[in-house]
């Protein structure tokens, strides 16, 4: 009998050894994957069952939480949800999160690191901290403007601050609110389905995540090159490239929408946009110089993040001779996003040195205190900076007595460049507007705002008139207001 109580105790010990070696198998070697795992709610249960912390613009809060009274309780709010909507993005308990609302997740949702007070406290107490804060470096009343003025129009606009490379505005249109993401059933997956089902796309971020053809917007960069090159050593002298230009190796005439381009030296042809001036500089300067100009200008990196990702603007960097003239005046395969056109004007602006943009300017916790700080840094000098001097002269140009003469503002030094860029098979599409422009106020020795504009279904009759006409009072609107801040 004795025996088989042995035996017995033996086989029971053995069951509990296997039961705790089993509980600690799952609870420590298998936590993560069932942490993860779909059809675990708890994570997601406790993601919600708290207030998520706010985006701020100028110190106010863009965003808010609802307690819905749900077993996920606290939906996501927003404040002036469609003007916000290209800076924040949105965070649905059904669809997940986007832009600001998912760079800066950890912080929102209270599981960054940084917001506990002590190392480790996170994984020791498998909590998290009240959500933190984020403030954005935009500026209210530059958005409001970029946005009142696109008015519903597909488009886009881009602000950034020269010095700092700050993004004091960034507006997509046409937009949409948030707040219709924000929760769960039959309302949140019908908004979905008319958004994401929507010919206008309202979801897609055109200021970052689309690329257009930048069209005589791209002068700019191709001047830049020929200047840095030393191919253009004097922007009042003739260049020398006749009218009509045969695009290389073609027989293919390129035309010009202004007349006097004959010839013309690189002031005139930037002022007045004469694609046959500026496609036979970009072959003069030729296809190396003018790749390597277009990447210190940020063309084609692919790993620009504010802390949002950006798409990558693009520049072809093996080219034939009539391509590359094609290219060299935001044509052929060249592509840009609105921030992309924006840090070409800001490096312009501020001398030739590049400011790598930002949109978060710090994160804080619950109560305000500091976590971190976005701090200023270079990205590249585009040009040197006596390059950058006569580009500025350039632009000034085209603003006092050439085609952005919509862009002027009294009492400050406003450079610009129009743009007009053909699209669709046979570029049969309604031509995308450009401008790209900054501004400097009259008593300042920095300039306060780089600002790039694109309407897609802008009415142009010849090339820049509608960059001219429709872009241009879009971005002067946006300069006025960083002005007067």
């Amino acid at each position: 009998m004795t025996r088989y109580i042995r035996r017995t105790a033996v086989f029971s010990l053995l069951l509990l050894v296997a039961l705790l070696v089993n509980a600690a198998r799952i609870q420590v070697i298998d936590a993560e994957s069932l942490d993860h795992n779909p059809a675990n709610r708890r994570d997601t249960v406790a993601r919600y069952s708290q207030p998520r912390g706010n985006i701020l613009v100028g110190g106010r809060a863009v965003t808010g939480s609802r307690d819905s009274g749900q077993q996920l309780r606290y939906e996501r709010t927003y404040t002036q949800g469609p003007l916000y909507a290209p800076v924040t993005g949105y965070a649905s308990q059904t669809y997940g999160t986007t832009l600001l609302e998912n760079a800066e997740d950890a912080t929102l949702s209270g599981t960054d690191p940084m917001l506990a007070p002590f190392p480790f406290w996170n994984e020791i107490t498998r909590g998290r901290r009240p959500g933190g804060q984020v403030a954005t470096t935009i500026k209210e009343s530059m958005q409001r403007a970029a946005y009142e003025g696109l008015a519903g129009r597909r488009g886009a606009v881009a602000a950034v601050e020269p010095f700092s490379g700050r993004i004091l505005a960034l507006v997509s249109s046409p937009s949409y609110d948030p707040g219709q993401l924000s929760g769960t059933g039959g309302a949140v997956n019908d908004a979905w389905a008319r958004l994401t089902g929507a010919d206008a796309q309202p979801l897609l971020n055109r200021a970052i995540r689309q690329t257009y053809p930048p069209g005589s917007a791209f002068k700019i960069v191709t001047a830049a090159a020929a200047l840095d090159s030393r191919t253009v050593t004097d922007i009042h002298a003739p260049t020398g490239i006749a009218e009509p230009y045969v695009l290389p190796g073609t027989r293919t005439a390129l035309p010009n929408e202004a007349d006097g381009c004959d010839k013309a030296s690189l002031d005139y042809a930037i002022r007045w946009s004469c694609n046959t001036v500026m496609a036979g500089l970009g072959v003069k300067t030729g296809l190396s110089a003018m790749v390597e100009t277009a990447r210190k200008f940020g063309f084609n990196d692919t790993g620009i993040t504010i802390p949002s990702g950006v798409a990558a603007s693009h520049f072809d960097t093996s080219m034939s001779d009539d391509q590359l003239a094609l290219s060299s005046i935001g044509q052929f395969d060249t592509r840009a996003t609105p921030l992309q056109m924006a840090m070409v004007a800001s490096a312009v602006a501020n001398g030739g040195e590049l400011k790598y943009p930002f949109l978060v300017d710090r994160t804080m916790d619950a109560n305000g205190d500091i976590v971190s700080r976005t701090g200023e840094r270079s990205y590249r000098r585009a040009v040197n900076p006596a390059t950058a001097q006569r580009l500025r002269q350039l632009m000034i140009g085209v603003v006092e007595d050439g085609t952005g003469a919509n862009a002027g503002i009294d009492g400050a030094t406003v450079g610009g460049k129009t743009g007009t860029a053909q699209h669709g098979v046979g570029n049969t599409g309604a031509p995308y507007a450009w401008f790209i422009a900054w501004a400097q106020a009259g008593n300042s020795s920095r300039p306060a705002v780089a600002v790039a504009v694109v309407v897609e279904d802008a009415e142009a009759n010849r090339s820049d008139i509608s960059g001219g006409g429709d872009a241009a009072p879009i971005a002067r609107a946006v300069m006025r207001a960083a002005l007067r801040d």
